[in-house]
């Protein structure tokens, strides 16, 4: 019997399952990446069309003439209709931790805006105002993390031809103000 032959097929079939092996594991490290990625753009896009939905049912409540039991009671069912405590909870699974940190803050200043509505504060009236501009700050900041975090670029209000991201220098009622 040649020693060599069998060595050399031995050695040639550990290298050939070897290099599988390691294919197979590249493989299925890359498609759980790409099955991350998907995830977290998915609940990234969730969150801010959930807060979305909220916010326009603010503004609409906003608009109205309720009285303030009906109204408060509109603005706290906005935050429950538009689903967003559910796709809060999966940011905070999911996503980095800036893009997490961005979503609280954008989290935190809706809420103070459907508290400000909630005690009745009309969409022209200077309450509703400080708060609604630091909500939108907060959307744009939201915005600015995930594109930099999935794409890896930035994104500034000159982008627009704003000069801010909270949208003071587009209000009429800011501008109307000062």
């Amino acid at each position: 019997m040649d020693w060599g032959t069998l060595v050399a097929t031995v050695s040639g079939g550990l290298i050939a399952i070897s290099g599988t092996v390691l294919a197979d594991q590249l493989k299925q490290r890359h498609e759980k990446a790409r099955s991350s990625a998907e995830r977290r753009r998915a609940v990234y896009i969730e969150f801010i069309s959930a807060a979305g939905v909220c916010h326009a049912r603010l503004r609409q409540i906003a608009q109205g003439t309720g009285d303030g039991a009906e109204t408060a009671s509109a603005a706290r069912a906005a935050l429950t209709d538009a689903g967003i405590h559910e796709v809060r909870e999966r940011l905070f699974i999911d996503a980095s931790t800036a893009v997490a940190g961005a979503g609280q803050a954008m989290f935190e200043r809706l809420r103070a805006l459907q508290r400000a509505v909630a005690e009745g504060a009309g969409l022209g009236s200077r309450a509703f105002h400080d708060v609604y501009h630091p909500y939108l700050e907060a959307v744009w900041a939201y915005r600015v993390a995930v594109r930099e975090e999935l794409e890896g670029r930035f994104l500034a209000p000159a982008t627009f031809g704003w000069e801010e991201w909270d949208g003071t220098d587009r209000c009429p009622v800011c501008r109307q103000a000062a």
